[in-house]
């Protein structure tokens, strides 16, 4: 196929250009990244300075992350909650539900704004676009198209209150920051009650579906905190702005209808039109509906109403349909009524839910539009499904939460940051087709094609969602991107041209789609395409010594010659992944030549491209350093291949000591805790840090090379001064997996100050773009943290955890369930114990490890009351426990291990 699709450098320009209505500027003076007449230091800090009490706190268990509105900490809070895959809604600080990007309008960026800009950054722009940071620097709040809220009027003692639910009414707000499901308490001492909401959208690990309902609830929950009777009145209200963009002249009249069955009190709000034949506006972007319902008995309904906080409005039940012209304002709500005794908690349930679905890209329209419009047909029927299914919904959520947050040891902070990138899902960075394809932007609006070289870095999906990970590496990778020789277009049918460490990163990403599957079927099915990826990887060593030179295109946007030591890593790792894939495939000839490509290599490697500190990129010999490169500098990424590896069980392919002396340089010339006195010094990066805020740069020149990257007009060159918060965690996470744990944890703590919600969107980590996809690697630290591996075809599964060894708990996603993982150390014994919270997991194989060391005699293995036979076997500190017979585990099951 002919390629006629924009290339990403071109996409960032033109986009850019077209907005601000410029002309392209040459690069001129942009090349000058460092200040002329000084001599660069080797560095960003040598000396970190950090203090020891707050290193240790790091360890700490802590609370939930909770931002308050006496700390001016809420007006930046926007925490996806609608469902996954369904377009963005955010749920403000104060409970609010703000930005509302469901109208499929495919804008760059939450919002797209131009920042004027003290320096020249990429392609010379003397301003910051959402591409290079602009919500960032300047974070986005209180955008409201459409009104929402909820009040409520207390009668008490002789007294009426109302009060809404909002930041201006209550003296302490509190945001409970714990994604999926956010807690939100509301407090006056003044009154005799406390509210508590909490927010969230179905999300259930493993169900794609139910996790992607176009809707988000809300529970109120209210205490009487007093001796005396309390009368409540709650009412939420929604403006019927469907059609946003469409409806903007007397031609189209706005509808508010309201329905009550089956205990679904509900308005639907919809836009229709006076011309009969519009046919345009039915298949426009916006056209669609929203409703509000009630899952409470006995609701007031009102089509007509009005924002006048008076009794009147907590009173009003007006059913009849209602219609309004072009130019006012449309305004449903529902309500309840009920009363508190002393001491009492009632909840109320309420559902927001859109449907919008006319989801459309030009190139893929054969793709059809949202995937939800498969299972519903208004939004009403979406309310509807919750209410029928709300006792799972709602419990398999909160069983979640309850697993991942509050059963685990694991620091708060730790568990809240490692997981919450997963929202990205709920946003317009992703999308998921009527045909089931999954489909995604690198971040909001920018740059198409589920990008391969971006996406290969985010391990969250896979291990949430593994379903939609499989089918992206069967429909997209290993077909509409797949090639004859081989290669995979790096972006669809957006670009067609090859990637190396996107096809790298892919063939991982199969075989961890492959091993979080219950079976073999996906491998065996996809083995053949599978292997031409592979073979096509082993090409590109062109000279036979095991190390990947071809000059093809990486994920900083250029095309680098030489031998690149995170090329040539993440390369082995790949080839690895291939070797263990032949292995099970049965085809013995192709393993053993993948295994000799990774010993080559891996010895020249650690020879050619170590330079006795960390791993550098050798120049062409022809080329030189003529073209950009990172050369002698230190890179972010240099043992990526390890990393990977890490994530799936494969071992060693770098050897251990170089990969720690290479972590550390990354630690000792990269990591600081202010980019400021780095960047005086540094130019023309995009401000994903800024000064006073900590990270770790992508590059650094300890060697003090004049001319480190080889030029220095390449556009690209910016990108080495930047602090990309998806690279920073694929290294904290492989940090947590060599056993530099405080370094792993300083540096993911670092990222979770910068976006503390006092400065800018806690959920929202921007590259370019917001909300961007690699900053999912994130999960990868969890995963390493836990030390865990899983292969489900060959029913196995590992744990060892880097701290707190002898006291911890965490969660787990396996092919077929979630649950908890526990090990505690009492005395010279050990218990292992593996609780199956939801689905199943089968077993025969269950590595653990010795927390101290010593040889294990013996091992007793219980499923419930029932002993197990097994085998035990051990090599250095890892035991590894193999039952007789394999055992499947339902939800509720427990087995346990002593040692």
């Amino acid at each position: 196929m002919k390629n006629n699709f924009i290339k990403r450098r071109s996409f960032l320009k033109q986009s850019s250009l077209i907005s601000a209505g410029m002309l392209a500027v040459p690069y001129a003076n942009f090349g000058e990244t460092t200040t002329p007449g000084k001599k660069e230091n080797p560095g960003a800090q040598l000396e970190k300075k950090l203090d020891a009490k707050w290193i240790r706190s790091l360890y700490d268990r802590g609370t939930a992350t909770t931002y308050l509105k006496s700390r001016n900490e809420l007006a930046y809070i926007g925490m996806p909650v609608g469902g996954i895959q369904t377009g963005m809604v955010y749920l403000g600080g104060d409970g609010r539900l703000w930005l509302w990007d469901v109208f499929n309008k495919n804008q760059t960026g939450v919002v797209y704004k131009n920042i004027p800009w003290h320096e020249k950054i990429q392609f010379n722009f003397d301003y910051v676009r959402p591409f290079d940071g602009a919500n960032y620097v300047e974070p986005v709040k209180d955008v409201r198209p459409l009104e929402q809220g909820f009040a409520i009027r207390l009668e008490y003692e002789g007294k009426t209150v109302i009060k809404r639910l909002q930041q201006e009414d209550w003296e302490e707000i509190a945001f409970e920051a714990t994604y999926p499901m956010a807690t939100i308490r509301y407090s006056d001492p003044a009154l005799p009650v406390a509210v508590v909401l909490k927010a969230y959208s179905p999300f259930i690990p493993l169900d794609e579906d139910d996790s992607g309902l176009p809707a988000t609830i809300l529970s109120f929950s209210i205490e009487n905190k007093s001796n005396t009777p309390v009368k409540i009145s709650i009412t939420g209200w929604l403006e019927n702005k469907s059609c946003l963009y469409t409806a903007i002249d007397q031609q189209y009249f706005r509808v508010n209808k309201a329905s009550a069955k089956d205990g679904l009190s509900a308005v639907l709000e919809y836009t229709d039109s006076y011309n009969w034949a519009d046919e345009p506006f039915k298949s426009a972007h916006d056209y669609g509906n929203f409703c509000l319902a009630s899952l409470n008995e006995n609701t007031r309904i009102n089509t007509a109403a009005k924002l006048e906080f008076t009794d009147g409005f907590f009173t009003a039940d007006h059913r009849e349909q209602s219609k309004t012209e072009h130019g006012n304002a449309s305004i449903a709500s529902v309500g309840n009524d009920f009363a508190l005794k002393a001491g009492e908690t009632k909840t109320q349930h309420y559902v927001i839910a859109w449907y919008y679905p006319n989801l459309t890209f030009e190139s893929l329209k054969k793709e059809g539009g949202r995937y939800y419009a498969n299972r519903f047909k208004s939004s009403v029927e979406v309310a509807d499904y919750i209410r029928q299914h709300f006792e799972k919904l709602s419990t398999q959520t909160n069983l979640w939460c309850d697993t991942w947050y509050r059963e685990s040891t694991l620091p708060y902070w730790f568990l809240e940051r490692t997981f919450l990138n997963i929202s990205t899902l709920a946003t317009t960075t992703c999308h998921r087709f009527q045909s089931g394809r999954f489909y995604a932007w690198e971040g909001v609006g920018s740059c198409p094609g589920t990008c391969n070289h971006v996406w290969q870095y985010a391990h969250a999906m896979a291990r949430i969602f593994p379903a939609l990970e499989r089918d992206t590496r069967e429909r997209v990778d290993l077909g509409v991107a797949f090639h004859d020789d081989g290669h995979i277009g790096f972006r669809g049918e957006y670009d067609e041209q090859p990637s190396i460490d996107g096809q790298a990163g892919r063939i991982l990403g199969i075989y961890r789609e492959h091993q979080m599957s219950a079976d073999g079927a996906f491998l065996k099915r996809n083995w053949p395409r599978t292997k031409q990826a592979i073979q096509f990887v082993l090409k590109q060593d062109t000279n036979g010594d095991g190390m990947i030179d071809t000059q093809l295109e990486n994920t900083l946007d250029a095309k680098w010659p030489g031998e690149i030591a995170w090329i040539v890593g993440l390369g082995l790792a790949c080839i690895k992944a291939g070797q263990r894939m032949a292995e099970e495939m049965n085809d013995t000839a192709f393993a053993r030549q993948c295994q000799t490509f990774v010993d080559t290599g891996k010895a020249n490697l650690e020879k050619l491209l170590f330079n006795g500190e960390y791993f550098i990129h050798r120049p062409d010999a022809t080329k030189g350093k003529t073209v950009i490169g990172s050369y002698d500098t230190c890179h972010i990424d240099q043992v990526y291949g390890q990393s990977w590896a890490h994530q799936v069980g494969l071992g060693r392919v770098i050897d251990r000591q170089k990969t720690l002396s290479a972590l550390h340089a990354l630690w000792k010339y990269n990591f600081t805790t202010d980019v400021g006195p780095y960047l005086k010094e540094h130019h023309g990066g995009r401000p994903y840090a800024l000064p006073g805020e900590g990270g770790m740069i992508m590059n650094t020149n300890p060697k003090r090379d004049p001319l480190p990257y080889g030029v220095k007009d390449a556009w690209q060159v910016t990108y080495f001064h930047e602090c990309m918060s998806g690279f920073e965690h694929q290294v904290a996470a492989h940090m947590m997996a060599e056993g530099m744990t405080e370094e792993s944890l300083i540096l993911t703590r670092t990222i979770h100050d910068r976006y503390h919600a006092a400065k800018r969107n806690p959920f929202n980590e921007v590259e370019c773009s917001d909300h961007y996809a690699r900053a999912m690697a994130s999960y990868g630290t969890f995963i390493t943290a836990c030390g865990f591996e899983y292969h489900g075809p060959k029913q196995y599964i590992k744990f060892a955890p880097r701290f707190q060894k002898e006291a911890f708990k965490a969660p787990f996603t396996v092919a077929q369930g979630w649950g908890t993982y526990a090990q505690n150390k009492s005395g010279k014994s050990q218990e292992h114990h593996l609780e199956v919270k939801c689905g199943s997991l089968t077993l025969q194989t269950i590595a653990v490890e010795k927390i101290e060391g010593g040889k294990v005699k013996s091992a007793t293995v219980r499923a419930g009351a029932q002993t197990l036979l097994a085998d035990v076997q051990q090599e250095g500190a890892e035991i590894r426990i193999i039952l007789k017979e394999p055992i499947t585990l339902s939800t509720g099951d427990k087995l346990s291990i002593v040692v």
